[in-house]
């Protein structure tokens, strides 16, 4: 997958910094990434709900080892009613942790503003399908491009549906 985009192929300069960023400065992009966990969810989701200008949702997967919710800022890329996902970890070579968490759970929560709701998580595993789904990721977030071109691995992609509340 490394050196492969889709799109325009143009490799961006916040997705080169973002790169760079997550290699060398997690600790700092961690920091970061918790502090505006936590004014997201302190204000209802009406303060930290952009990133780089674009939209950014809530997560919450419950901690594969703690059973503690762990609650995660992603980009927020809808596909119709449902949202994706991306294990791209800023094009890091290892998968972030919060995937590993989602992909030992089939249900988690997501906060998009102020509402809340739970989901159903499916981890796209046809080819076909991942394509179609990156190119809604990268459209909604060139940065995705970026990530993939400059990444060794193949990052994971899951789709969240809204559940029914029973």
């Amino acid at each position: 997958m490394a050196g492969k985009t889709s799109g325009t192929g143009k490799l961006t300069l916040s997705g080169r910094f973002n790169h760079y960023s997550s290699i060398y400065l997690g600790f700092a992009a961690r920091a970061f990434a918790r502090r505006n966990s936590r004014v997201y969810a302190s204000s209802g989701g009406t303060r930290g709900n952009k990133l780089q200008g674009k939209p950014v949702f809530q997560l919450i997967v419950t901690g594969r080892k703690s059973g503690e919710p762990r609650p995660v800022m992603l980009m927020l890329v809808r596909d119709g009613d449902d949202i994706l996902v991306c294990g791209s970890n800023g094009g890091h070579p290892g998968t972030p942790n919060w995937w590993h968490n989602l992909a030992a759970q089939p249900t988690a929560r997501v906060q998009v503003g102020p509402d809340t709701w739970p989901v159903d998580v499916r981890i796209v595993t046809d080819d076909e399908e991942y394509e179609k789904h990156w190119r809604t990721l990268a459209a909604a977030y060139p940065n995705f491009d970026t990530y993939r071109a400059l990444s060794p691995r193949k990052f994971p992609m899951a789709v969240l549906s809204r559940h029914p509340e029973v």
